[in-house]
């Protein structure tokens, strides 16, 4: 089936990557590092005949670890928060 191509999860993770882009705030980008990971690991034949609910659960695993390290490293850090003390349209 369709979900057992490597190149599926890859360009799956792809057009994950550009959503990404055109709506930024890494919400898709996670899951784009997921889909690429199962395509790479099917590409490798690390995951060969793996069925879908087992590709669709490393797949969730995958893109939660990179999401929370997206979130680590690029979010807003504690005690960091943007303070506005003027309007932009006050002279």
């Amino acid at each position: 089936m369709l979900w057992e191509q490597w190149w599926a999860w890859v360009a799956g993770g792809f057009v994950l990557g550009v959503l990404e882009v055109l709506a930024p705030g890494y919400i898709f980008l996670g899951f784009a590092i997921g889909a690429v990971l199962v395509g790479v690991l099917l590409g490798f034949g690390a995951l060969s005949g793996g069925s879908l609910p087992a590709l669709l659960t490393i797949f969730a695993i995958a893109s939660l670890v990179a999401w929370v390290v997206l979130r680590r490293t690029m979010g807003v850090r504690e005690g960091q928060v943007k303070l506005w003390d003027r309007d932009i349209n006050d002279n």
